[in-house]
This record gives C-alpha cells, structure tokens and sequence, in this order.
C-alpha cells in the first residue's frame, strides 16, 4: 500500500478540469466499490461541499494515482453508494451527502 493511502489526512489532489482549471483537493478516502478502488475528493478553498468521485488506479511507481472520471450512470451510483457506506462504516459526519460528478 502506498504511502498516500496510509496518511490521508494530510494529502492533497490536484485536478486538471477541462477548462485548464486547476482545483487542489483533499483525499477523504480510497475506497473499494464494483471491481475497483474508487476516490472521494472535496475541493479545498470552497464554502459548498462537494465530493468528487473517481476511478483510481495505483501506477507503477506508487508516488502518483492515476483518476479516470466515472462516466456510467449506474457505476457512478453504485460508487455512490458505496461511499456512503464507507462514510457510515468509519464514522464521517462531517460531509454533505451530495454528490458531484466531474467531468
């Protein structure tokens, strides 16, 4: 297991949008869901709370993950789902329970 994954409450995401955006976001958790790992990320710097899901695959290396978006309505909600019990599993009060999917 790679060291991101054992300090969680201190990392942080940079997401490249779309639109050359840039947002720096803080890892919640790694979470099993389908056949995969899955990410939950909340944007730093924002009064709204948002979680942003995303496939996660470990690279080679184990210093940098790689994040696919989630583009199928039903993986997207049975991550969703997912997250949810993970969150009620390890006691997370602290989150909205609304999701936001980027793209």
């Amino acid at each position: 297991m790679a060291d991101y994954k054992e300090n969680l409450d201190h990392d942080t995401v940079t997401l490249f949008l779309d639109n050359d955006e840039q947002v720096e976001c803080d890892v919640v958790a790694i979470f099993p869901a389908r056949d995969g790992e899955y990410i939950a990320l909340v944007p730093q710097d924002t009064e709204e709370q948002q979680v942003y899901l995303y496939r996660f695959t470990e690279t080679e290396d184990e210093t940098s993950p790689k994040l696919d978006n989630i583009e199928d309505d039903d993986e997207f909600d049975e991550v969703s789902e997912a997250f949810y019990q993970y969150m009620d599993e390890n006691d997370y009060e602290d989150l909205d329970e609304e999701f936001t999917e980027e793209n």
